[in-house]
């Protein structure tokens, strides 16, 4: 169909469903055994269920687990590819998410933004150069004591308006969409109880990325790694030659790691680091948690060698003490996957084009759903959602970003039920 119908059809509803949906608690609790691990997430996912069905989808349900699953039928009678799209309910549990304030701060002319509950909080555009793209445009920001939730609510608002164009208008023509929203992306676990037998998808998108037109087609690569130092409990006061402290062990291997290099605060662009999470224990044993990631395994794997050593060397130090070095798979790269798809990444840039934006290839210093899909046998690449500054008071969001966000989706099916 001619691009200019899709961009000319209103995608006024995004903001509306987004202003809604962030009042929703979501957050994840890492803490948490249980799938969802918090039961409020689940709040939503029947809100998106009861929408869904009044928009006229049929399918759509919550399962035990909190996924929400939905079909759009395809209106044409050729065979095509079916497509997903997806995005986490869930809110990162980094900072407040109880009682989110939305504002929308009409006409951005520049400048500060200044956040009313919390005046400390500034959003300046010398610390986020995209405000420099959003003159005239519209921001959402929180009220300055809670994160806003445009992680990702802002793709889940966007998915939800690109379904109810789709079920209005008969004219763009796609073949069958599936949309999934998961729970605990932010925690890691978005996607263990996923039923990709019953999605029935041949690819996705997940809608989870920033800057608008951007496209991502590769991830870190992830591992956790726990190490267990076992040192030599004596009572304290008789412990002098003989006590060997596992916590202070602990602390002298964080204190040991680089400090011009190889951590997330002195690594940028396709530098990977090695990053202490948690530190717990007392003197018979301690534990720190790290969070190791790059681009290739290979650096992977060489990073883990150089922890090992920095452990060694210190273990070395303490005789008596012993430590353990577990390392636990978390995500690849799915650049893996999907370069062996080359198609995916062409509709969705062709898609960014006929929304009227310049493709913007990028790789992501992290994951997302779409890194473990991939690699279970769903490739997905991940599209801009629009958000800024995640995880903190200070993210943000442009409306006219995610109505650019709405188009692009629309342009995809459209592009996918003609390919073939």
């Amino acid at each position: 169909m001619n691009d200019s119908i899709i961009n000319n059809i209103p995608a006024s509803s995004v903001e509306e469903r987004f202003l809604h949906y962030v009042q929703i608690d979501t957050q994840s609790d890492p803490t948490s055994s249980s799938c969802p691990s918090t039961e409020k997430q689940k709040n939503l996912g029947r809100v998106l269920v009861d929408e869904l069905l009044a928009i006229g989808i049929t399918d759509a349900h919550i399962d035990e687990h909190g996924y929400v699953y939905a079909t759009i039928p395809a209106n044409i009678e050729k065979a095509v590819p079916v497509v997903c799209f997806c995005t986490p309910m869930d809110r990162a549990p980094d900072c407040s998410g109880t009682g989110v304030q939305p504002i929308v701060h009409r006409n951005y002319r520049g400048g500060n933004v200044v956040l009313p509950d919390d005046p400390a909080v500034v959003i300046k555009p010398t610390e986020h150069p995209d405000l420099e793209n959003q003159l005239g445009n519209d921001i959402i920001t929180a009220s300055g004591t809670t994160l806003l939730g445009a992680d990702d609510k802002a793709g889940v608002a966007e998915i939800m308006a690109a379904a109810e164009l789709l079920m209005a208008h008969p004219e763009i023509k796609h073949g069958t969409i599936k949309i999934l929203f998961t729970p605990d992306e932010e925690i890691g676990r978005g996607v263990d109880k996923v039923d990709l037998a019953k999605l029935g998808a041949d690819f996705a998108y997940t809608m989870d990325g920033e800057t608008a037109g951007s496209i991502e087609d590769e991830t870190f690569s992830a591992d956790g790694v726990t190490v267990t130092i076992d040192g030599i409990s004596v009572h304290p006061g008789f412990a002098k030659s003989k006590l060997q402290s596992a916590l202070k062990i602990a602390a002298s291997v964080i204190d040991s790691l680089p400090k011009d290099r190889l951590s997330p605060e002195t690594t940028g662009n396709r530098e990977g680091f090695v990053h202490p999470v948690s530190i717990k224990g007392g003197v018979e044993q301690a534990t720190i948690e790290f969070i190791v990631r790059d681009f290739t395994d290979e650096n992977l794997l060489r990073h883990e060698q150089e922890l090992e050593g920095i452990v060694k060397k210190v273990i070395s130090r303490h005789p008596g003490c012993s430590y353990r070095f577990a390392v636990a798979e978390q995500y690849r790269n799915m650049k893996q996957v999907l370069d062996r798809y080359p198609q995916i990444m062409e509709i969705g840039l062709e898609a960014i084009c006929r929304a009227g934006m310049k493709p913007i290839r990028r790789s992501i210093r992290g994951g997302t759903d779409g890194s473990r899909l991939s690699f279970m046998g769903l490739p997905c690449p991940n599209i801009f959602a629009g958000g800024h500054a995640f995880h903190g008071k200070e993210e943000w969001v442009s409306v006219q970003d995610m109505e650019k966000a709405v188009r692009t989706i629309l342009h995809i099916v459209e592009i996918a039920g003609s390919r073939h």
